[in-house]
């Protein structure tokens, strides 16, 4: 036979591949989120869980490897990471873009920006708030005004936009739209506010058509969060006046739960944990915790306190029988803590500890302090057991990071830094 034989042209063909692959940023070609990705607010299954190889239990004195720093415009939403890629969303003067980087460089790959004058009623900061979210592709984004887009996550050019403020009349909250989109099943779900029954919105993924309105609750600060409850799946939502449960598919409200304080300037902020038959929820301003049972469309309280675990703005996270999160308001200075799911009850309790975000990474918190302190700390309930403790990046740190691949992406308002957590790589 004349040519190379069959075996030899597989050969060339698969080393070809891997020339390709090798000049490609890492991961290009994947398709689905895999267990190393972090493609939405609070990481895969949105309850600050880590689920990736796993990483290092120590570091030298000067901190964890730095791989690459870039400076970063206004705002305080979190990086994400999907397929070697790190999308990022920030304001520059009068403008909110979208920027895509290679994850392990930080070279850039595309961006997408567009106006905004927005400002908030305090002139805190003009960026966006929301975290974006990657499916099948496409970068969601929810800009500071309420600016819906979908974008390609290969070259950045936007599918379709949607300005929900304009269409759903939502009136200006304190500190802009900031609930971080939810997409599953081709189905995007956003607590966006609106009036004439538009609280809660579900969009075509694909499209942006609306495919279902309901409620008249205003926007919180929190994102909604997808659970299975009683053997059916539910989107949950922490929104201005409390938790309201939805069917995915027609909008039907399962359930509801009022819970926030009486102040009217109070806003929830965390996001709900459902674990089994739980929920979970914490807000702050005399609000306090909840863990509610949920059996069918029937809510029962196993207990309520705001003396264990009242989130501000940053959620819990759960480790089998235990939460552990931040207590207390912002700006009074935080406790750590670690509460018994069932009971409430306040096991140990880092008084005194400041403000910031955690995430689990098996039985480590990764805790990510608000004056750029990145720390290890055992997710145990004997007491709190420091393991390691740097500082990755000046004050002030709100933006919640990403942790893909062993990599920690992390942003105040100047700055992105990208910290290896993985030992031996």
């Amino acid at each position: 036979m004349a040519g190379f034989p069959i075996p030899s042209r597989r050969i060339l063909l698969l080393s070809g591949l891997l020339l390709w692959l090798g000049a490609q940023p890492h991961g290009v070609g994947r398709v689905a989120a895999g267990e190393s990705d972090w493609p939405q607010f609070l990481g895969p299954k949105r309850n600050g869980v880590y689920e990736g190889p796993a990483i290092s239990g120590s570091w030298p004195a000067s901190g964890p490897p730095v791989l690459w720093r870039k400076p970063v415009g206004e705002g305080f939403s979190g990086a994400v990471v999907q397929a070697g890629r790190l999308v990022l969303f920030h304001r520059l003067e009068s403008r909110e873009r979208v920027e895509c980087l290679a994850a392990e460089t930080g070279r850039p790959l595309w961006r997408y920006d567009y106006p905004t004058d927005y400002r908030d009623d305090f002139g805190f900061d003009g960026g966006p708030r929301a975290t974006p979210s990657v499916w099948e592709g496409k970068v969601y984004t929810f800009g500071a005004q309420g600016v819906l887009h979908c974008l390609e996550l290969d070259s950045g050019r936007k599918i379709w936009s949607l300005k929900t403020h304009q269409k759903f009349g939502v009136r200006k909250g304190f500190f802009g739209a900031a609930c971080s989109p939810l997409v599953e099943d081709g189905r995007l779900f956003l607590n966006v506010g609106g009036r004439d029954r538009a609280g809660l919105v579900a969009f075509d993924a694909r499209t942006g058509r609306v495919l279902w309105t309901v409620t008249d609750d205003e926007a919180s600060y929190s994102s909604p969060a997808m659970a299975t409850l009683g053997g059916r799946r539910q989107v949950l939502f922490f929104t201005r006046a409390g938790l309201v449960s939805v069917d995915p598919e027609s909008g039907k409200v399962l359930f509801r739960f009022r819970w926030r304080a009486r102040s009217r300037a109070s806003v929830n902020a965390a996001t709900p944990l459902a674990a089994g038959p739980f929920v979970f929820l914490s807000a702050s301003y005399r609000t306090g915790a909840v863990q509610l049972k949920v059996t069918g469309s029937e809510l029962e309280t196993v207990w309520t306190s705001d003396e264990s675990l009242s989130n501000h703005y940053s959620t819990s996270v759960i480790r089998g029988d235990h939460l552990f999160g931040f207590h207390g308001r912002q700006e009074y200075g935080q406790s750590l803590r670690c509460v018994a799911l069932q009971t409430g009850r306040v096991l140990w309790s880092r008084d005194g500890f400041g403000a910031g975000t955690l995430s689990l990474a098996g039985d480590r918190l990764v805790v990510l302090k608000e004056n750029g302190e990145l720390l290890l700390v055992g997710a145990a309930p004997q007491a709190f057991r420091l393991i390691a403790k740097a500082r990755i990046l000046a004050p002030t740190v709100r933006a919640y990071p990403a942790l893909a691949d062993g990599r920690l992406f992390v942003r105040n308002r100047k700055e992105l830094v990208a910290v290896d957590l993985q030992p031996g790589r």
